[in-house]
């Protein structure tokens, strides 16, 4: 999974914080509020972002509402797998991964991982 530009990422920021369909008005301004962006540009990224596969867009009136198709937690996950990716020594570069965490975060990998180890193959 290739990481999201500057832009793509703060537009998906949005979305998956408004968690609601949005349209590229809505994107542009509150962008705007911190810093000056043409809404051509914004509408242009946001179409890359639907062609990619990253958004599902349906028409209300004129204009285009944008839905994330994937939740920000499945990209962080989709994005750790890459990272793992790159290394030959995967256990390796999962013990490097676990040293950094905090305690609270070691905790909650522990209950994923019995979670996970609950469910059926398939």
């Amino acid at each position: 999974m290739r990481r999201l530009g500057e832009l793509e990422a703060e537009i998906m920021d949005r979305l998956w914080t408004w968690n609601r369909p949005a349209t590229v008005r809505e994107i542009v301004d509150d962008l705007n509020k911190t810093r000056p962006l043409a809404y051509t540009t914004v509408m242009t990224v946001t179409n890359i972002l639907y062609n990619k596969g990253w958004l599902l867009r349906g028409k209300q009136g004129r204009a285009w509402l944008y839905t994330p198709v994937r939740s920000r937690e499945a990209y962080a996950a989709a994005l750790m797998e890459d990272g793992l990716d790159a290394s030959k020594d995967r256990p390796a570069a999962l013990v490097h991964f676990v040293e950094n965490m905090t305690e609270e975060e070691q905790a909650a990998l522990r209950k994923a991982l019995r979670a996970v180890g609950r469910q059926p193959k398939s």
